[in-house]
């Protein structure tokens, strides 16, 4: 069984919800770090997007989640819904096929590490 990593990163106040949707389909851990950045529109909102040249650094959040296959459709699709507005700073989701996991305590390897 293939495992993947999700990062979402999104804004500040929608990790409560997410947390609550996750939870819900199974998943179990995720590390939350507090980061500043911008996307494309450079920190701005869309009104005054084109009209700002330099970027300003906007507080997010990014959430990592480490799932295995069967679950990866279900997870994107939940993020997906939950953080949708249709406005500029919904977020991005990054997904990458993870080669191993190592449980430090255990020395278990793969699949059996992830749980």
């Amino acid at each position: 069984m293939s495992v993947y990593r999700i990062e979402i990163i999104t804004s500040m106040y929608r990790l409560e919800d997410l947390k609550h949707v996750l939870s819900k389909i199974g998943v179990h851990g995720m590390t939350v770090v507090q980061a500043m950045g911008c996307g494309t529109q450079k920190g701005t909102y869309e009104y005054v997007a084109d009209a700002v040249e330099e970027m300003e650094l906007l507080p997010k959040q990014m959430i990592i989640l480490y799932v295995e296959d069967d679950k990866m459709d279900a997870v994107i699709d939940a993020v997906k819904k939950e953080l949708y507005t249709g406005h500029i700073g919904d977020g991005k989701i990054f997904v990458t096929e993870v080669k191993n996991i190592i449980r430090i305590r255990t020395g278990e390897e793969g699949d059996s590490a992830l749980v």
